[in-house]
């Protein structure tokens, strides 16, 4: 007898580890992904300032996954999904599906999309940006998320001779984490140097989707003078699901995927939905939250007949903020207290042992 399918639509940061998880389970498994790899959506300052290093950690190609040894993996750009007949299509190949798991992500920026790209545009569009800062005597940050934070800080850091300016709209950045959090941000965001901007809201350039590093002015519309800089750095949470290629009446008002709590998919059969496209909670953290291993075990429980297991949100944001740093990585709990991994324990603890063994279960070196 054959085994059942389980196709996994998005092989960004939560679909991969959806993947992994299945690909240990008696079923086979089909991961689809726009991209050659990983190409997290992490540490957006590390990327942009230290492209190489963060290749090393975020950019990783599927081949060198060992529990993806198992799994189909479909390089193509998904377009739709036909509920009854349990197909998924792609712009090459159409798939049936028993278990269709939904890790599509979200766009933000330049630097998280849904398009289809090879190794060399991946790679051009790192260097791009990279280029284009590393040019710029100034540059200036708008938004108060982890993104915006941590790009202010990361590029401060790596070009201390550059003006580097962070502008949010509110008394303080990081709202969506516990106040702590923001404390010790300010604290080394002054310490490299960077001009903090706060009660700045901007006026985003007519028909802009904020998707591209600009130059200034930046027009404000909460009454300040227009800013000038080199290079506009837009991290202002333009979040849009990666959802287009979904039936309309399984989304809500925003274009994100309805779930139950257990992740499933009302009016799928079969369909389950993780990550930042699922609208689980007010914050959509069942990213950030690992909820990855609980949806694999909820299709392996489907499939068997079993009960399903349900997610629980959480009220604030936590996790890496800054990225790496000289004296370490700061990992802010929810309740805002950093625990701080020392920087000789990243390279030889953090990264080989904790993600690439116990998180991902194992992975290649790469070429």
């Amino acid at each position: 007898m054959s085994r059942p399918r389980v196709v996994v639509a998005g092989l960004g940061d939560s679909g991969l580890l959806t993947a992994i998880h299945l690909a240990r389970a008696d079923v086979d498994v089909i991961g689809i992904s726009s991209k050659p790899g990983l190409v997290s959506g992490q540490e957006l300052g590390l990327r942009l300032a230290r492209p190489d290093a963060w290749a090393r950690d975020y950019r990783i190609g599927f081949e060198r996954f060992r529990r993806l040894d198992g799994v189909e993996l479909v390089h193509d750009e998904l377009t739709g999904l036909d509920v009854g007949a349990r197909v998924v299509t792609t712009r090459h190949r159409t798939i049936g599906y028993d278990v269709l798991v939904v890790a599509t992500g979200v766009s933000n920026g330049f630097w998280r999309h849904p398009r289809f790209q090879t190794e060399a545009d991946v790679t051009e569009a790192l260097g791009s940006a990279h280029d284009r800062l590393a040019a710029s005597a100034s540059v200036l940050v708008v938004g108060g998320g982890a993104a915006a934070v941590g790009s202010a800080l990361q590029v401060a850091t790596r070009w201390p001779e550059k003006s580097v300016s962070l502008a949010f709209p509110g008394e303080r950045a990081l709202p969506r984490h516990h106040p702590r959090a923001w404390g010790v941000a300010r604290r080394r965001l002054a310490a490299a140097g960077v001009a903090l901007l706060p009660g700045h809201r901007a006026e985003l350039p007519p028909g802009s989707g904020a998707d591209e590093i600009t130059t200034g002015p930046v027009a404000w519309s909460t009454g300040q003078p227009a800013s000038t800089a080199d290079a506009v750095l837009w991290a202002v949470g333009r979040v849009r699901p990666n959802s287009g290629w979904l039936p309309a009446d399984l989304l809500d008002e925003q274009g994100f995927v309805r779930v139950e709590p257990t992740l499933r998919m009302p009016g799928v059969p079969g369909g389950f939905a993780v990550g930042d496209v699922a609208a689980t909670d007010a914050l959509r953290t069942s990213a950030r939250n690992r909820a990855d291993r609980l949806v694999a075990r909820n299709v392996v429980a489907h499939l068997q007949g079993r009960p399903l297991a349900s997610y629980r949100g959480r009220e604030r944001r936590w996790g890496s903020v800054l990225g790496p740093e000289a004296d370490g990585l700061r990992v802010f709990a929810p309740s805002g207290h950093p625990f701080r991994f020392p920087a000789w324990s990243v390279d030889r603890v953090l990264q080989p042992w904790i993600v690439r063994r116990g998180i991902y279960g194992g992975v290649r070196r790469g070429r």
